[in-house]
This record gives C-alpha cells, structure tokens and sequence, in this order.
C-alpha cells in the first residue's frame, strides 16, 4: 500500500509539471473559438496556426541558428572544461588549490553582474550580430570545470601511472585514458550545456540587433509582439517547435544525466 501510495502520488506530480507542456500542445491545434471558450482539447483540431506561424516569422533560419549557436557552445565548453579540469585533477603546480578555489568561486557571481563588462568587451571587438558573440563567452564554465574534476579524480592513480610508464605524454594520457574513463560525465556536461544555450534570451537579444544570427528564443517573442491582437494558437505552435528538440534530447539523455550528475559525488 505504501509503495501505491508514493506511485500515485509521483504521477500526480509528473501529471501537475508536465500539464503546461500538455495544453501548450493542445492549444497549437486549436481554433479560436475553442481559445476563447477555454477548451482543453481541440474540437476541432488543425494544423493552421502551425502554418501560420512558419508564414509570420522565420522560424526556420532561428531554429538553424539556435542549433548553430548550442552546438558550437557546448563543443567549446567542453574543450575548456575538460583541459581546465585535467590540470586541477593531475597536473601539480604551486597555488593549485588556491586558483581552483578561485575559479568556483566565479559561481557566486551572478550572470547579470558580469553582463556589462562582457557586452563592452563584445563591442570592442567587433562581435556584434556575430556568432562568435553568442558561443565565445560561454566556453569557460565554472561549474563545467568542477564537474570533470570531480570525475578525474576518481580515475585510478594506478592507471595514470600505467599510462606514463606505457611512455605516453600527458596529453595522450588525457584523450586516450582519462576521457574514456569520464565520458559519462561529459554527456551529462554537454547536455546541459546545450539545453542551458538553447534557452537563451537575454544575451542574444543584447549582442544582435537584426535577424542573421538572432536565436529561436527571440524569434518566439517576435511571434508574440508581431500579432496586434495576440492570437495564442500561432504562439503555442511556436513554442511546440522550440521545445520540441530539448524534450527529445531530455528523453535521449536522461540516464546519462542522472549519472553524470551524481558519479564522482559518491565512492
């Protein structure tokens, strides 16, 4: 009885978080009548506002920068981070403790008080309506760093200096044994990092100015600003598509990410 008890209770959980993704579904086939008279289900259900919302704005071509942009930041981010957290982890130098405090410590820095400087810094270099402006400052991550590191160092000292009496460089000891060992670890790394890109807003409305790179995210608001009278069913359509790749890339990885996520915490 205690174990139906906590089933249905989680399904009603999973049932109440779940509900706003439902009806956002439900609403995209629906017609303005049944908007209006606050339907649930589609009475009559059509694909119209789908074709609507690829007739209002490109959608298309954000979608594709969108993928560009999650793409490229998080094949960076995980670049930086795995090196970053192959020093801390194996390579010795004086303060080494120190400056990895110093790095985690960047966390508790909140992303709005570093956005000033970075959009200056974006300015001087001429980045603007740039892709390099939407990937390159997010390639150092915190949190990435400390997460590799964590893993690294549960890689067995035995098999590190196996590889160095095998006469392998550090860097082949870096891509040939210490990355196979953490690849969990860096697909849960590179999911979130790609789901955390894609949901972008704000920068990108910052950086960009026209539509060459804009992202999805600002695409979907457009869809909502460009309509006088404000008609729910092209906007749901729109928000189906762009949550449509992060929830199948949920459903993919989401083993890994539970694992990713708590290997390294716990011996």
């Amino acid at each position: 009885m205690r174990k139906g008890m906590l089933y249905v209770l989680l399904s009603i959980s999973g049932l109440a978080l779940f509900f706003p993704i439902m009806y956002a579904f439900s609403v995209s086939f629906m017609t303005s009548d049944d908007i209006l008279q606050r339907s649930l289900i589609p009475t009559n259900p059509t694909l119209q506002n789908y074709v609507d919302m690829f007739a209002s704005v490109p959608i298309g071509h954000y979608l594709l920068n969108s993928f560009i942009v999650a793409t490229v930041t998080t094949l960076g981010m995980l670049c930086v981070s795995a090196l970053a957290a192959f020093i801390f982890a194996f390579v010795p130098f004086k303060g080494r403790g120190g400056v990895f405090i110093l790095v985690i410590s960047t966390l508790l820095i909140p992303w709005e008080a570093t956005m000033i400087p970075n959009f200056l810094t974006i300015q001087s270099f001429g980045w603007m309506n740039h892709y390099l402006a939407l990937t390159v400052p997010f390639f150092a991550l915190a949190f990435g760093i400390f997460l590799l590191r964590q893993h690294f160092k549960t890689v067995p000292q035995e098999l590190y200096e196996a590889a160095q009496v095998e006469g392998l460089s550090t860097f082949q000891i870096f891509y040939k044994v210490v990355i196979p060992y953490a690849k969990t670890s860096f697909v849960t790394l590179g999911i979130f990092g790609f789901l955390t890109t894609w949901n972008m807003y704000l920068w990108p409305l910052l950086v960009t100015t026209n539509d060459s790179v804009r992202t999805v995210q600002i695409g979907l608001r457009r869809l909502q600003a460009d309509e006088v009278a404000t008609n729910w069913g092209i906007v749901m359509a729109g928000v189906v598509i762009v949550i449509l790749p992060t929830l199948i890339l949920l459903m993919i990885g989401q083993k890994q990410l539970q694992k990713g996520l708590t290997k390294g915490a716990l011996k």
